[in-house]
């Protein structure tokens, strides 16, 4: 069973078949934002601007349960997707993700004395992450993700990473170590508390094994009203309290929960177990979900209006205005609020991305040497954590614009 084979699981309620939460499996859910007709991919390498225009959509309605606090998409058509097609969802060629990524690796390495030992990571990406750890001292490493490009693996450590094309569910199980990595993917996952108990059947001879995971805090979406943080990909949004939930009623100890990478993403640390354990005082409440819930709904709209604004503003008065960033958050704020002539150009500096482009709005994808050329007044960074980094490079190439961060 792939992960596109896993089935929902849906609840009838008179006339009308409502989606069970694939959390914790109530019925308890309540569709607070939904935007119709985005594009279901958004890291897609498309290579004309009518094939992008024309991309495959997809409805997203969010739905929160107010019994565990998980946030889903009720509408999420798994079928529509494949993570098998020039998929480019890296953020590896940033320095400051790279010294993310790699003081992560120290850190897990040195608390579960992981040097030396087996490591397998479920959705490895294009493996930067895996083979870290194992450039830093893990002994050997497996990786699952259907998006691998064989031929950019490389470095110190590829002699020892082993990489499956493929996407992870039973047929893997055999799969283990003495770590079981998982980053960025779970968000991706329908039926997550299915996935998590394929994960877990796979530990119960390995009680010692380390499961670490890491994903975005969807509290600080609702909290900041961050609408280009929410897309067709992730059919899944998780808090604190909700994950920890999530992992406790699959049959594991939470071990640590944490904030990271300027408080975007969600570190959690576990080991199987019969699954009990106190709450951490970092996991919030359902009951705190649901009033950010009823505040990004209330100001949602003021948060779009004040983006079309100053992006038609910048335009009528005769100013150019890009978009810094090409992947998930670029394509949702794009589509989200509708532009297109209002921005030139999408910028990144990813090169497998140059001269392709941006699905459902069709703009060009650039690297940032070309800023040269288009002279833009207004430079919009899609995560305010590369702001510096941005800056660096807008004043090497001597641009002079104004960069506003979402």
């Amino acid at each position: 069973m792939t992960r596109e084979a896993l089935a929902d699981k849906s609840i009838a309620t008179g006339t009308e078949a409502v989606l069970a939460c694939p959390a914790c499996g109530t019925g308890d859910l309540s569709v607070f934002h939904e935007h119709r007709n985005i594009p279901v991919h958004s890291c897609r390498l498309v290579d004309t601007r009518e094939e992008a225009e024309s991309f495959p959509r997809g409805d997203l309605r969010l739905a929160f349960c107010r019994a565990c606090g998980f946030i889903t998409n009720v509408s999420y058509d798994s079928s529509l997707q494949s993570y098998f097609v020039s998929y480019e969802e890296t953020q590896g060629f940033s320095p400051r993700f790279r010294a993310f990524m790699r003081e992560l690796a120290e850190r897990w390495l040195d608390r579960y004395d992981l040097r030396g030992k087996d490591v397998l990571e479920i959705g490895s990406g294009k493996g930067e992450f895996l083979l870290t750890m194992c450039e830093l001292g893990a002994g050997h490493g497996v990786g699952i993700d259907p998006a691998i490009v064989p031929e950019r693996v490389s470095g110190p450590a590829a002699s020892r990473v082993e990489f499956i094309q493929d996407l992870y569910g039973p047929d893997y199980a055999h799969l283990t170590g003495d770590a079981v990595i998982c980053r960025h993917t779970l968000e991706h996952i329908h039926p997550v508390a299915e996935f998590m108990r394929i994960i877990r059947s796979s530990l119960d001879e390995r009680p010692e094994t380390v499961v670490l995971f890491e994903l975005p805090d969807a509290l600080r979406v609702l909290r900041e009203c961050a609408f280009w943080d929410i897309y067709y990909e992730h059919c899944s949004y998780f808090t604190p309290g909700s994950l920890a939930r999530l992992f406790r009623s699959t049959g594991f100890e939470v071990l640590a929960v944490e904030m990271d990478y300027d408080d975007q993403y969600i570190l959690l640390e576990a080991k199987p177990s019969a699954g009990d354990g106190e709450a951490l005082p970092i996991e919030e409440e359902p009951s705190d979900v649901a009033r950010a819930v009823t505040a990004f709904v209330q100001e949602l709209a003021d948060i779009e209006s004040r983006w079309r604004d100053e992006l038609r503003a910048t335009r009528a008065n005769g100013g150019r205005a890009v978009v810094w960033g090409s992947g998930s958050k670029g394509v949702s704020f794009l589509t989200t609020l509708g532009i297109r002539d209002e921005v030139s150009h999408v910028v990144d500096i990813n090169p497998y991305k140059h001269g392709k482009f941006m699905a459902g709005t069709g703009h060009e994808i650039v690297p940032p040497a070309a800023l040269k050329e288009i002279k833009p007044d207004l430079v919009v960074a899609m995560n305010p954590i590369y702001v510096d980094e941005i800056q660096r490079d807008l004043d090497e190439l001597g641009v002079d614009a104004r960069l506003e961060a979402v």
